[in-house]
C-alpha cells in the first residue's frame, strides 16, 4: 500500500486525466454538431436555390407558351378579317366609314381628317344609290 499522499496524488492525476477526457470529447461533439449544422444548412442553401432556378426557368418557359398561343391567336384573328375583308364591297366600306364618322361626330374634338380614299368611296356610293 503507497503513503496516503501517494494516493492522494495518484487520484488527483486520474481526477485530471478524467476531466481532460470529458473536455476534449465536449469540445470534439460540439466542433462536430457545429460542422453538421453548417453543412446542413450548406445543403439547403443549394436546394432552395436550385429550386429558384428551377421556378424562374418554369416561369420563363411558361411565359413564352402563353407569348406564343397570344401571338398564334392574333395571327389567325388577321388571317379571319383578311379573308372576310376579301369579300367586302365599296358600299360596305363607305357604310363603315359613316358609321365611323357618326361616332367622331360624337367626341367633342373640332378638327377631323378624312383620308383621300374617301371622298371617292362617297361617290361611288352615290353613284350606286342612283
Amino acid at each position: 500500500m503507497p503513503p496516503r499522499d501517494v494516493q492522494d496524488a495518484m487520484n488527483r492525476q486520474l481526477s485530471a486525466e478524467r476531466n481532460r477526457r470529458a473536455v476534449v470529447t465536449e469540445s470534439t461533439g460540439q466542433r462536430e454538431a457545429a460542422v453538421n449544422v453548417a453543412e446542413g444548412e450548406k445543403q439547403a442553401a443549394i436546394l432552395r436555390a436550385e429550386g429558384e432556378k428551377q421556378g424562374a426557368i418554369l416561369r420563363a418557359e411558361g411565359e413564352r407558351e402563353a407569348q406564343l398561343l397570344r401571338a398564334e391567336g392574333y395571327s389567325r384573328a388577321l388571317d379571319k378579317i383578311f379573308a372576310v375583308a376579301q369579300h367586302v364591297d365599296g358600299q360596305t366600306m363607305t357604310l363603315q366609314y359613316f358609321e365611323t364618322l357618326k361616332s367622331m361626330a360624337a367626341s367633342p374634338a373640332t378638327k377631323y381628317i378624312f383620308p383621300l380614299e374617301f371622298t371617292s368611296m362617297i361617290q361611288q356610293f352615290v353613284a350606286g344609290k342612283k
